[in-house]
């Protein structure tokens, strides 16, 4: 099978790049591969990508130093706005102008592919306005439906329901997209992001660390965290918070740090490619999120055999954790619960190992060959295959190097 994703940076950081270089190097042993970036702004990928995936850069991004001179052309549509992306979506990616959606409607027009997979609402929209009908065009979304504003909900309702597909990362997310949308049942499909193939070190969960990962971002409401432990940190002297990352918010994380009096106690760790091999350091895991799309750290954390204490917010981590067993759900956005939930797992050793042995089983169902093997199914019986003889009957095992 031939499969194209298009992504807005690949060489950067953040959730959407790590699933998708995971989901590439999982597809790429047994169908072709190709990632598309809009972007480019390193000079290797910051997530490893298996050699067999094939990566094309559609521009180079304002600012990077080793960035080609760009054609006239170019240069003279980068400063105008993409003319069929939500206003909000343009303004957040900062990947979307009027060159890179000019180059993305010519790729769409002279891809020879069987699948493309756009992995944003803005490369959503544009697969759905300008992709070919004879192959497949899949959209991705990586946030809850709720987690997005009305322009971009318009797009989702009024065109991105013209695309063959639609996968989401929950079921509660789907179940939200089924009533939002006059689409067929089939259109939006759970899909959940992979753990990367690699070998898992495992926590002896003796350390004296919590730790959490994401971008330092609002949402994940880091300084709350930094409230909640401030309570363990007074009761137990020993133990530290990890916070790995980086992003905007990191002056307002260091202003709580201040106002707790938690100088190191508290460490902004910055960001890591192998997240994994830092939650092996530690004891606990904790979300403090107001939302999660998915909830990847706490698949990274099981893991690595941790435990992970977090807020019941919407929509991933009540679909990962089973409160007692391989973590705690403690009341979505009740700082004291927090800091009673990471108390209890601080002082209670026994519950640790306890929980920490209950996560290998989540952790499976989201193994890399699992994830993948979910994907060739749901291509390869996609009710679209009725629809598109000319790339369907190409799709079919053969394909299979």
């Amino acid at each position: 099978m031939r499969i194209t994703f298009l992504i807005g940076n690949i060489y950067g950081m953040g959730g959407t790049i790590r699933a998708t270089s995971s989901l590439a190097n999982g597809l790429c042993a047994e169908h072709d591969v190709e990632i598309v970036s809009l972007a480019q702004n390193a000079a290797e990928p910051f997530f490893p990508i298996d050699p067999r995936v094939r990566l094309h850069t559609l521009t180079h991004s304002r600012g990077w130093t080793e960035r080609p001179e760009p054609a006239p052309e170019i240069a003279e549509l980068e400063p105008m706005p993409a003319e069929h992306v939500p206003g909000s979506e343009a303004e957040r990616a900062n990947v979307f102008n009027a060159a890179t959606e000019r180059e993305v409607r010519r790729y769409l027009d002279r891809v020879e592919a069987d699948v493309v997979v756009a992995t944003s609402p803005g490369l959503n929209s544009l697969l759905a306005k300008f992709g070919r009908p004879d192959y497949l065009r899949i959209g991705q979304e990586h946030e809850n439906l709720g987690q997005r504003d009305e322009g971009v909900r318009a797009h989702i309702r009024d065109v991105h329901t013209t695309l063959d597909g639609v996968t989401v990362l929950t079921d509660a997310d789907r179940a939200e997209y089924a009533a939002f949308v006059d689409a067929p049942d089939e259109w939006a499909v759970t899909m959940p992001n992979p753990l990367p193939e690699r070998l898992y070190a495992t926590s002896r969960l003796t350390n004296p660390i919590i730790a959490t990962a994401g971008r330092l971002v609002p949402v994940k409401q880091y300084p709350l965290l930094v409230r909640a432990f401030a309570a363990v940190a007074d009761k137990h002297p020993d133990w530290q918070l990890r916070i790995y990352g980086r992003g905007a918010e990191k002056a307002a994380i260091r202003a709580a740090i201040d106002e707790h009096g938690l100088h190191g106690r508290v460490a902004l760790m910055g960001r890591t490619p192998a997240i994994t091999d830092e939650f092996a350091k530690a004891s606990i895991v904790a979300v403090s999120s107001a939302q999660e799309g998915f909830g990847m750290t706490i698949v990274e954390a099981f893991a690595v055999g941790v435990p992970v204490v977090s807020f019941d917010c919407p929509f991933g981590p009540r679909e990962l954790i089973t409160d007692g067993h391989n973590g705690l759900l403690v009341a979505d956005q009740d700082v004291d619960a927090l800091s009673a939930g990471l108390l209890r797992l601080v002082e209670d050793a026994d519950e640790r190992r306890r929980l920490g042995a209950a996560t290998a089983e989540t952790a499976a169902r989201f193994h890399i060959d699992t994830v993948t093997a979910r994907w060739e199914r749901y291509l390869e019986g996609h009710p679209a295959r009725r629809r598109k003889p000319s790339v369907w009957s190409r799709i079919v095992r053969p394909w299979r190097r």
